[in-house]
């Protein structure tokens, strides 16, 4: 088969690493890829955006399977147009996808149907949305959200009256992230356990991933701003198989089933970030795609053959038996540019990659990468992720991080806690 995968981030890199391992893949290309992914896949420099251009190209090529990665794609409609040129892709399409483009749909969503979520009201306005706050109906921190994609970085956790008016300011009145803010979501703050729980579906059979725990915020101990993630472990140490089944029970079969009888046939990988509260599970956000740094963590866990599982969910058709995983815990750090997830700077060399890539049991995903004459700059916030699967948690974080300070790039920092389980974190 000859496949195609769309994005440039590590989660690709992880899925194209997985994929090239198939015995069904003949040929491998990304568009528009990075610096690490050319070294397994051709590169094809069309941006994930332009999808009427991948179409055309998917089908000149007679590719026999794309998959996209990122959600960008996905909320424009690359399903729809693939589909409609009768070329096999893996993704939910632009109807079922607005259950990540719009908050305010999914917010919704989940009110009609008595899915477990938080309290929240919508605004349109600035006055509107400052007239929520001032109600007395939420009680600070309080939760703001623009209701369109923003890059995962459109949430933000307000301690106070000043603090949300800003974040207001800056989605509704500035635009920090453009159409984005048009609308906003005012939520309760949940407390409790966060936890990425993802699953596939060909949109009538489900069949869940490993568990992961992400690690969102920027700094060590959860400090810092929100990012698109700093690091991921499998399998997440605090999901019991009465908590397992719960959420299967309660979020992720009525979220399917439901969205399947709206005329939204959810076809690809669903995500349900959620906070495991003292009431039970509650869904913070849904994704419509893999998650990043989870499939980095979950692919190093994968024994099945992922085109197998791919084509069956493009076939409308779930493998019955169960998809084989390692045993063995996996983790992943990620090494960010100096200044992620707000301002940093790119063009950086970076130094050390050769001879870490060597290190037996250890793999490296590039995220913000490119080639230049043989040597690897940075390129983006979120740079490279060093994972590792070993027969412990515990050796798996040794490794990775007795060997990520051989890794140099001018600003480079990670989290130094990634896997380090603290009851309250």
């Amino acid at each position: 088969m000859k496949i195609l995968i769309v994005g440039s981030g590590g989660r690709e890199h992880a899925l194209a690493w997985k994929i090239s391992q198939s015995k069904h893949c003949k040929r491998l290309y990304c568009a528009p890829g990075n610096g690490g992914l050319g070294q397994i896949a051709e590169l094809v420099p069309i941006e994930e955006s332009h999808i009427s251009e991948l179409a055309a190209w998917a089908g000149e090529k007679k590719i026999d399977l794309t998959v996209v990665g990122p959600e960008v794609p996905l909320s424009l409609g690359i399903v729809d147009e693939f589909e409609s040129r009768s070329l096999n892709i893996y993704g939910p399409n632009k109807k079922a996808a607005e259950i990540e483009r719009s908050k305010i749909f999914a917010k919704e969503f989940m009110a009609r149907h008595r899915i477990p979520t938080g309290h929240f009201k919508i605004a349109d306005t600035p006055e509107n949305a400052l007239k929520i706050l001032n109600s007395g109906e939420f009680s600070f921190p309080v939760v703001i959200k623009a209701d369109g994609l923003a890059g995962g970085k459109g949430v933000s956790i307000c301690a106070n009256i000043k603090r949300a008016e800003d974040t207001i300011n800056d989605l509704m009145v500035k635009k920090k992230f453009g159409s984005a803010g048009e609308r906003i979501l005012i939520e309760e703050y949940l407390k409790g356990r966060e936890l990425s729980f993802i699953v596939i579906t060909d949109g009538v059979r489900v069949q869940p991933l490993v568990t992961t725990m992400d690690h969102k915020a920027a700094y060590d101990g959860d400090k810092g701003p929100n990012t698109g993630g700093m690091g991921a472990i499998s399998p997440s140490p605090f999901v019991s198989e009465k908590l397992f089944s719960q959420i299967m029970d309660e979020i992720i079969f009525p979220t399917i089933t439901r969205l399947l009888e709206e005329g939204r046939r959810f076809k690809g990988t669903l995500y349900a970030g959620l906070m495991v509260t003292e009431e039970g599970p509650k869904v913070l956000e849904y994704n419509c795609r893999f998650g990043d740094p989870e499939t980095q963590a979950q692919m190093l866990r994968l024994e099945s053959d992922l085109v197998e599982i791919l084509m069956s969910i493009v076939e409308e058709d779930l493998l019955r038996e169960e998809i084989k995983w390692s045993p063995k815990p996996s983790g992943c750090v990620v090494l960010a540019s100096g200044g992620y997830p707000l301002r940093y700077e790119t063009n950086k060399l970076i130094a050390g990659l050769e001879e870490v890539s060597k290190v037996p049991g250890l793999v490296i995903f590039h995220a913000g990468t490119k080639l230049v004459e043989g040597h690897f700059y940075t390129s983006g916030g979120r740079v490279l992720n060093v994972c590792a699967s070993e027969l412990t948690l515990t050796q798996a974080m040794k490794k990775i991080y007795e060997y990520v300070p051989a890794i140099y790039f001018e600003g480079m920092f990670y989290r130094k806690d990634i896997g380090a389980m603290k009851e309250g974190k």
